[in-house]
């Protein structure tokens, strides 16, 4: 599911600030980020706050761009719908920015990030202090200390990673995209020609397979 980015250079997005400087502010878009587009009626009862005190908040927000109301027909005359806008708001100086905008994103993913994971035994995981948690035991995985991970290897199974739309951000569309890993079928007393093959698929789509000794690329 694609999310909406906005991101606010301070020196220029003083609206946007002042549209976050407001606890009440931030309780409505967070409540409209997590249950979606509701009445004022409704805002009001779920953050238990008078609705008058609730109206006075949107022209605030709607000045800052981060909600759009719209009037719609209720059984008893109309009612303000509002919308959240943007799914995440940056806060970040032009020198920060400017990396965003040129032709090419770079991001580095820690090997031990993966959001997602289903392993079979033998397994393990190893930092450069040794094997963190238990050896051939898939639920040593989710241990916090993966973010460490140096080498990872499993049976059978996936690793998942969810990277940044960082082109999203710079309002630039994604012509190429290059990936650079090490990934191989060999381990420490196993056979080197042990016929194993490991797939990197991106959303869904399988990009290559490396059969036998794995690839580089």
């Amino acid at each position: 599911m694609s999310r909406n980015f906005l991101v606010v250079d301070p020196e220029e997005g003083i609206e946007v600030l002042k549209g976050l400087a407001s606890t009440i502010r931030i309780r409505i878009l967070k409540l409209l980020h997590m249950e979606g587009s509701m009445n004022g009626n409704d805002i009001a009862e779920k953050l238990g706050l008078p609705q008058s005190t609730i109206s006075d908040q949107y022209p605030v927000l709607e000045a800052a761009g981060l909600i759009r109301t719209e009037t719609q027909k209720a059984r008893k005359g109309n009612q303000k719908i509002c919308h959240s806008m943007f799914d995440e708001v940056l806060v970040m100086f032009k020198e920060d920015i400017s990396p965003l905008k040129s032709n090419s994103i770079e991001v580095a993913m820690p090997l031990g990030l993966y959001t997602s994971c289903e392993v079979s035994a033998p397994c393990g995981l190893c930092s450069s202090e040794g094997i963190i948690g238990l050896l051939d035991v898939p639920d040593t995985f989710l241990d916090p200390d993966r973010m460490k991970t140096g080498l990872i290897w499993f049976t059978r199974g996936y690793v998942e990673y969810q990277f940044p739309n960082n082109a999203k951000l710079s309002q630039n569309k994604i012509e190429a995209m290059e990936f650079s890993m090490e990934l191989s079928s060999e381990v420490p007393g196993t056979s080197a020609d042990w016929p194993s093959d490991i797939t990197l698929s991106v959303n869904g789509t399988e990009i290559g397979t490396g059969r036998r000794r794995g690839f580089r690329g």
